[in-house]
């Protein structure tokens, strides 16, 4: 059979996990009793799954699989759109939940029921869909990374490193979001940041920046991953009981109407300065040096979203 009607999987094991082979073998056998024709590495650390994910779009699969979170997606994404392959928007993109954080699949409806991915995969229902990029200096060269969900730029990439660092250690999902809330409660620290928007120059001590292509950890609640625009919500210094209810807005994905937030849509936005803030990129922490420009590619790639 040829590459072109195989699956390329790239297994990504959850970190915090020990039974990684297990959860693997499981995935496989279930695989192999759909008769589902695959070839399968396993990543080996940071960075493996963006290599892989190059070699089997460039070696001419089709459909390339991960088995992994958001970080593991997102390298993923990498790996192909920095490929030599021809028409790789075409490259159909196919996701077993697996990792830490799964924010794009709960976009579509995912969960870590991996029977329900596998059998979405194979009836192969696909959309076109946008993706963001962030383009930066990193000191020696201009680089750009793409993402599928969200830019954190300020306090929301510090909590996404927190409650992934806390995962990591105890491997216990409420405790990690204890973690993150004692971050929100005591670091309610200010960025002094400068931003361009809608041709809006944004000066002033800001909290947390959220520009996002899917709903961005529930910070952009209204964007969408196919309709060639991003949101961003620009989050300023609560006081203790706007930060409360602002949680609670959070939860209800009603942020947006939370008076300290300010809320746009664009196609561009350019990230002047923001002194000392961390920047993550899909929960992958980016080594930047300001400015940053982040836009959007319309339907730049292939998602296989469920039936």
């Amino acid at each position: 059979m040829s590459k072109e009607n195989k699956w390329g999987v790239i297994y990504n094991p959850k970190a915090g996990t020990r039974n990684t082979k297990k959860r693997w073998d499981e995935i496989r056998e279930y695989m192999v009793s759909r008769r589902v024709s695959f070839d399968y590495v396993q990543s080996e650390g940071f960075g493996s799954v963006e290599r892989l994910a190059r070699f089997l779009a460039d070696n001419g699969y089709r459909t390339i699989v991960v088995v992994g979170g958001d970080g593991a997606l997102n390298d993923m994404v990498n790996g192909i759109m920095t490929s030599t392959a021809e028409n790789k928007k075409d490259i159909a993109i196919g996701l077993i939940p697996n990792g830490i954080g799964n924010n794009f699949a709960k976009y579509w409806g995912m969960n870590l029921e991996y029977k329900k991915a596998v059998d979405w995969i194979i009836n192969s229902r696909r959309k076109k869909i946008d993706v963001g990029y962030c383009s930066y200096f990193n000191g020696k060269n201009h680089e750009r990374r793409y993402f599928l969900n969200a830019v954190n730029i300020g306090l929301g990439a510090r909590i996404v490193k927190i409650t992934d660092q806390t995962r990591r250690f105890w491997g216990v999902k409420f405790l990690s979001y204890v973690a993150a809330l004692f971050l929100i409660i005591f670091e309610r620290k200010r960025y002094r940041m400068h931003l361009r928007i809608n041709d809006e120059q944004i000066r002033g001590r800001i909290m947390t920046v959220c520009v996002g292509s899917a709903n961005g950890y529930g910070q952009t609640p209204s964007a969408v991953p196919y309709n060639s625009w991003l949101d961003v919500s620009v989050i300023y210094r609560p006081r203790l009981s706007q930060l409360l209810s602002g949680i609670w807005m959070l939860i209800q994905n009603r942020i947006l109407n939370h008076k300290i937030v300010k809320s746009y849509r664009t196609k561009k936005v350019k990230v002047l300065r923001a002194k000392n803030a961390p920047v993550d990129l899909d929960g992958r922490l980016l080594p930047k040096q300001f400015p940053l420009e982040i836009g959007i590619i319309p339907e730049a790639t292939t998602f296989i979203i469920p039936n």
